[in-house]
């Protein structure tokens, strides 16, 4: 079963200080929380973000068990929006929409992410039964971080 999962979260800051932040991935352990041990593997990442670029990851997000994650950038308009795409992982579907909209009070980001988990019924009841908390949870402590870190731009 698909699923989804959006958010918005309204940036007082420049555009290109937004896209800085977002568009390198080492800056993507910043704000996940802690208790999911995630590590970028990929070096030489100061590259500007770029359709069919990969980055590889470790993350543990159940019983500190950790998986390989490798993310393949599909899509990306300058300082607008970027898709980074789960090559290998722990979904059977991940697809990840940025979107960055300058406005009067800074940039209005959104994120859509279209997931699918493995194992049919069984990811069915994972899902409903911790996965999708974990996900919202994540986003969540994403929000907190950035607003910490983005107030004072």
């Amino acid at each position: 079963m698909k699923y989804q999962l959006y958010r918005e979260h309204q940036i007082n800051c420049d555009i290109a200080t937004v896209w800085g932040f977002f568009s390198n991935p080492e800056n993507l352990s910043k704000i996940t929380p802690k208790d999911m041990g995630f590590t970028v593997l990929s070096k030489n990442l100061d590259l500007a973000i770029y359709e069919g670029m990969e980055i590889d990851y470790t993350v543990s997000p159940i019983l500190g068990i950790p998986m390989q994650w490798k993310t393949r950038i599909m899509q990306v308009d300058n300082q607008k929006s970027f898709t980074d795409f789960q090559a290998i992982g722990p979904y059977k579907l991940w697809n990840h929409f940025h979107e960055f909209i300058p406005n009067k009070d800074g940039v209005l980001m959104k994120d859509l992410v279209d997931y699918e988990l493995p194992m049919g019924v069984f990811g069915t009841f994972a899902h409903s039964l911790f996965i999708k908390k974990k996900l919202e949870n994540i986003f969540d402590y994403r929000y907190q971080v950035i607003e910490k870190m983005f107030n004072q731009c």
